[in-house]
């Protein structure tokens, strides 16, 4: 057999990797650490399903963002990771309260209902974010049996309109659903951006404030792929390891998913590439903010930037930039900032946007 560092590959590159936009920090690659340690993992055999020598060793991680109890469930990706953490959280007969705008709602083909056997109560936000109030609109009939029985609070950290939650909000909303008999869950599929943003431990908005379990993203922070589910509270949830499997998120080569998130969480990469991500968020909203007729419609707290410019200036710029609207009829799109994105890209997407807002 070859050794490895001479195998051949016949495996071409179709794209060019200069090329960047601002459509999705899906978009972008997996950062070389990850790459690095994909390899590092590679080579002789391990253990299947998860009894692998990298996923006990991701649990001692995870101990060290989320403490002694945590527990970690590695999945395929985030709508997986959101199905198997609520299908964990409920009954049968259950329901989930949500933001209108979460993303188990809107951007998940109907899984968590169709999939995970649940009900969503959705509520209008305006910002992407619950409070105690807004819960209290979904929050009631618990002995109806004419109705779904609200058994979680499900909320987005950061949302899904790129604000960031305070941990004295997240709080509000735990102490709120724990005092009704709810669980919390937390969609966490940017988590690394809002820590960011913050400037606290992951732990601070987490369990430290009462949230029971957390979907730990990975993908949109620098992974080739794979996120987890994570266990905050041991009491809250029962069977997880059988709904992975049952949700078809039982990975048989466990490690490559693993090893991923060490290498995210491990060191600090989660966090540098969640800053910088930040941090271009940031330059591209200073920039946009001095383009007259076009309005930033959020606070800029992560690594989104929402904004609404005329329809026919969008579109051109889309033929130069890919980027997607957020809700076409308003004009209103969305630009995401990556792991990967550089000072140049976001200069050059303002020159593009200045050059065709003076068509106008």
């Amino acid at each position: 057999m070859a050794d490895s560092a001479t195998v051949r590959t016949d495996a071409r590159r179709h794209h060019d990797p200069q090329v960047r936009g601002f459509a999705s920090d899906n978009y972008a690659g997996a950062h070389p650490e990850v790459l690095a340690a994909l390899a590092l993992a590679n080579g002789g055999h391990q253990v299947a399903y998860g009894e692998d020598d990298y996923t006990g060793h991701l649990q001692r991680v995870m101990h060290s963002h989320f403490g002694p109890t945590a527990e970690a469930f590695p999945v395929f990706n985030g709508t997986g990771a959101n199905v198997v953490a609520l299908q964990a959280l409920t009954d049968r007969w259950g329901a989930v309260i949500c933001a209108e705008s979460a993303h188990i709602n809107v951007d998940e083909g109907g899984a968590p209902e169709r999939v995970g056997g649940l009900k969503l109560l959705t509520v209008p936000t305006p910002d992407g974010k619950l409070t105690p109030e807004l819960i209290d609109r979904e929050a009631y009939g618990w002995e109806d049996e004419h109705r779904a029985m609200p058994q979680v609070v499900s909320i987005t950290q950061n949302t899904e309109l790129g604000t960031v939650y305070t941990p004295d909000e997240i709080r509000a909303v735990c102490d709120h659903a724990h005092e009704r008999g709810m669980k919390v869950h937390l969609d966490g599929a940017r988590i690394a951006n809002a820590a960011a943003s913050l400037d606290v431990p992951m732990r601070t908005f987490t369990n430290t404030v009462g949230v029971d379990v957390l979907s730990f993203g990975g993908t949109k922070n620098g992974a080739l792929f794979g996120e987890a589910v994570v266990v905050l509270d041991p009491d809250s949830v029962r069977a997880m390891k059988h709904l992975r499997k049952l949700s078809m998120q039982l990975a048989s080569k466990m490690r490559f998913v693993s090893v991923q998130l060490e290498a995210l969480l491990a060191r600090d990469l989660w966090l540098r590439n969640a800053r910088h991500a930040n941090a271009m968020a940031q330059r591209l909203a200073e920039g946009v903010r001095t383009v007259d007729g076009v309005e930033i419609l959020h606070p800029v707290q992560a690594n989104a930037v929402f904004a609404r410019l005329p329809h026919e200036v969008t579109e051109r710029l889309q033929k130069r930039f890919r980027f997607y609207f957020w809700d076409e009829k308003a004009g209103d799109v969305r630009w995401m900032c990556a792991f990967d994105t550089r000072e140049d890209d976001v200069d050059a997407f303002l020159l593009a946007l200045k050059e065709e807002m003076a068509k106008q």
